[in-house]
């Protein structure tokens, strides 16, 4: 059977069986690959191109471990009740005012180009407000990881930092054409988020709230490992973490391991209270854990066997030369879904350059090509090979397919948006 058909059924069965709510992700994200393998005739190799894929989330899984211990520790230690307590003083309790600032505030700790970063951050200091006001946690996933696209188009993000490794353009250059395609998608995004905002305000309506106790609600078991005179300690430790992976460039899971050592040792003393602050938080590190090994092997089945790349030339074969005048147009249109399925790596290093040398034959610059793959990037908000979207789901303890369902609409504004903004830009005009 061809490989392109077994590669679109492959992803269209395991996102017809995600949507379905009828199975969890993990065995789809690892049997479905494997099952699918076999029947594309790749026979035993089918176990090399997942456990490939797997080795290929290694650094991602170190980070997003020793990440997501620390950040736990400073939840345990109680770093983020003060800025929970003056976020939720700052709203009034207005549920508006919440999900706009979220979106914000995504966008601010975005800069840093690392998305895992911007989850951990956001969804650590929100989780306390949305939780009082009970606002749908489903909405903190949102709006903390569409402006964290946007944002990511900047030089240093993934898919732009990448785009740069092919294409002969200047970064600074790159940098102000990109800036009214960011500008309009955070826009945009606040936009939306004042109409989630409105909409929950007229559900639960603006909270009386009492702020002369702490507005964080905790277990007994959470205020046990409540370390309130550490606040400071641990706020210039998370800082110092912070400048290390951004500033410096030291390797994030290396800083965070050094971090939670660091954090453990002076906020517990006790051996066994560090013991059971690891086992703490030790169910969401296994459930992240094995839900990207498991993305891994999805992803490894596309790239290692050669699938994605077939898919990708297949989808050129298909385009027809009198559309070659529209041809920045049609990589702006196919750069959604294939971002999509694919991860940066598979797109920009797989089909892209084809499509570019390509859409370069019909007159267009370089830049036009280049900004032209960038537009599908909202797509990848509700993407199935995109692990930190598995983390994030774990964290804030929501369903994934719920997750999907509601960002698609947004995802799909976002992409329109962007559409015409390349329009406006100049982008389809060679």
């Amino acid at each position: 059977m061809n490989i392109v058909l077994i590669g679109v059924i492959m992803i269209a069965v395991f996102m017809a069986l995600v949507l379905s709510k009828k199975f969890s992700v993990l065995p789809l994200l690892v049997l479905i690959p494997i099952i699918f393998g076999f029947i594309a005739g790749f026979g035993t190799d089918t176990f090399m191109y997942a456990v490939k894929g797997m080795l290929g989330v290694g650094s991602t899984v170190a980070m997003l471990t020793f990440a997501i211990l620390y950040f736990g520790i400073m939840l345990c230690a109680g770093l983020f009740d003060p800025l929970a307590d003056v976020v939720i003083k700052f709203m009034k309790g207005d549920p508006f005012r919440v999900v706009v600032g979220t979106a914000i505030l995504s966008a601010l700790v975005s800069l840093d180009g690392d998305g895992t970063t911007t989850i951990m951050i956001c969804c650590a200091a929100l989780i306390p407000v949305y939780d009082k006001l009970n606002i749908n946690r489903l909405y903190l996933a949102i709006f903390v990881i569409i402006p964290n696209g946007i944002i990511n188009l900047l030089p240093w993000g993934g898919p732009t930092a990448r785009l740069l490794a092919i294409l002969d353009l200047d970064s600074s250059v790159l940098l102000l054409k990109l800036m009214p395609l960011i500008i309009v998608g955070i826009i945009a995004t606040i936009l939306l988020a004042a109409f989630v905002g409105l909409k929950e305000r007229k559900r639960l309506g603006i909270v009386e709230m009492n702020f002369e106790a702490s507005n964080v609600d905790i277990s007994p078991e959470e205020a046990k490992f409540r370390r309130p005179k550490m606040v400071w300690f641990n706020l210039i430790l998370t800082i110092i973490c912070l400048i290390a992976i951004i500033v410096l460039g030291i390797p994030g899971p290396l800083v965070f391991a050094i971090g939670t050592c660091i954090a453990l040792l002076c906020n517990y003393h006790n051996p066994k209270l560090e013991q059971k602050v690891i086992e703490y938080n030790a169910e969401g590190i296994i459930n992240v854990v094995v839900m990207i090994f498991g993305a891994g092997v999805l992803m490894g089945m596309l790239s290692e066997s050669g699938m994605a790349s077939e898919m990708a030339n297949a989808l050129i074969s298909i385009i027809p030369e009198s559309w070659g005048k529209f041809f920045t147009f049609i990589i702006a249109v196919v750069s959604g879904p294939a971002v999509w399925i694919l991860n940066n790596d598979a797109y920009y290093f797989g089909i892209f350059p084809v499509m570019a040398e390509t859409a370069a034959t019909y007159g267009f610059s370089n830049m036009q090509i280049g900004l032209a793959s960038l537009m599908g990037q909202s797509l990848r908000g509700f993407s199935p090979v995109i692990p930190a979207l598995y983390f994030l789901a774990s964290y804030l303890k929501i369903d994934f397919s719920e997750y999907q369902r509601k960002i698609i609409p947004f995802s799909l504004i976002l992409f329109a948006v962007n559409l015409l903004t390349g329009l406006f830009m100049g982008v389809y005009t060679a």
